[in-house]
């Protein structure tokens, strides 16, 4: 298994709280990349959201290739923005990719 930080876009479609931005970030916290050389160093953000409702989740995963730690990624993601109230018609996502990888190899 190879760890993978992965960042999955996205765009909340109707004004979102700062109170449920907090309450995702809670829920993604499991997976926060900064637990990665990668996301320490590179000081990456759990969760970055601009003023037009674009947002960016950054989630370490672990997986056997990089096309399962995207689907991964999305499905976390996804849980902890359905955990928070909000449907995929209010906070839509968009193409996973890959951010970085942490391996030992």
């Amino acid at each position: 298994m190879t760890t993978y930080v992965i960042t999955v876009p996205g765009t909340f479609l109707r004004a979102v709280p700062h109170g449920l931005r907090s309450g995702i970030e809670r829920r993604l916290r499991p997976s926060d990349p900064r637990n990665t050389d990668l996301g320490e160093n590179e000081e990456l953000s759990l969760l970055t959201v601009d003023e037009g409702g674009m947002f960016a989740a950054r989630v370490e995963v672990d997986a056997a290739d990089s096309t399962g730690a995207e689907a991964e990624a999305v499905r976390v993601v996804a849980r902890a923005l359905r955990d928070s109230g909000l449907s995929e018609q209010d906070a839509p996502l968009g193409e996973a990719i890959v951010t970085g990888i942490d391996s030992d190899l």
